[in-house]
């Protein structure tokens, strides 16, 4: 086991025992660490301590689900305001397949794809000179599965393993930004209501939350909470267009295409990242 699978097998069991409120020892027992260097290895790869992960998942997340209620549309006025956030769409430039590169079919297109180890799991990563085209996380999905749906999409596209090429993807998802940083591209297949959902989604705060209503509402269309569901089931990029913000609106945590835990743990991270203080970072010294 590789000091990534420790962390990722340390967050999913505080999701399954987050009730329990488990000590650092009994995490650090779990992944088969003593509670000092599992305290280490979590602060570097996480970037927080286990201790605010937790509190994260519980009391943190509660306090933000007594806000939910607030309009997408409100929460997009707030943007220029939070400038430690990493998601927001000013700092990601989501490219649409044109109407020719669509009926082509990808023919001419060179994808090059990945696999890689992140603190949330490993993901499969596929990129095109314009942009990240999918990102998905291989536990809940085989690589082989997600790299056969991408051949389907892009039938005449020449793909290749280059996980040089695609490390970008995941590095500046878990590192801020250097200053003057171009914004990352995202380059997807998707109808204009889709494009317009996953728009949306990048409007949604870092560790904050929208229902699929607030969604719908915000693009006209109040009547097609269902059809924005469907959109954000869709999404080919994990992470970097966030469906994992997107809950019911009776608050619940609603449905995830790489399952609930896994969204309860992303939700979480991002959550105390975008909440962390000062003692925190002492606490990982």
């Amino acid at each position: 086991m590789n000091d990534f699978e420790r962390v990722e097998k340390a967050m999913s069991f505080m999701v399954a025992q987050a009730a329990a409120q488990p000590t650092l020892a009994t995490v650090a027992a779990h992944v088969h660490l003593s509670a000092f260097h599992f305290q280490r290895l979590f602060c570097r790869y996480v970037g927080i301590s286990p201790k605010r992960f937790l509190q994260a998942l519980t009391l943190e997340r509660g306090k933000q689900l007594m806000h939910a209620s607030t309009s997408l549309l409100d929460i997009a006025h707030t943007l220029g305001l939070s400038g430690g956030a990493r998601l927001y769409d000013h700092f990601v430039q989501l490219e649409a397949v044109t109407p020719g590169e669509y009926k082509r079919q990808g023919e001419g297109v060179e994808i090059a794809y990945g696999v890689h180890d992140t603190p949330l799991g490993r993901m499969f990563v596929a990129v095109t000179r314009r942009g990240i085209c999918r990102m998905g996380f291989v536990d809940a999905t085989s690589a082989d599965e997600l790299l056969a749906r991408l051949a389907k999409e892009w039938p005449r596209s020449i793909c290749q393993p280059d996980p040089i090429a695609t490390r970008y993807a995941v590095e500046r998802i878990f590192a801020a930004p250097e200053p003057g940083a171009e914004a990352v591209s995202l380059h997807v297949k998707g109808t204009n209501f889709q494009m317009a959902v996953w728009r949306a989604l990048l409007t949604i705060p870092e560790g904050q939350w929208a229902s699929y209503s607030h969604i719908a509402k915000a693009l006209g269309t109040p009547n097609a909470s269902r059809a924005v569901g469907n959109a954000v089931g869709a999404n080919p990029i994990a992470l970097w267009i966030p469906c994992h913000r997107v809950i019911q609106q009776s608050g619940a945590l609603g449905g995830y295409r790489w399952g609930g835990a896994k969204k309860q743990m992303v939700q979480a991270w991002e959550l105390a990242q975008s909440n962390s203080v000062t003692a925190d970072v002492e606490g990982c010294l």
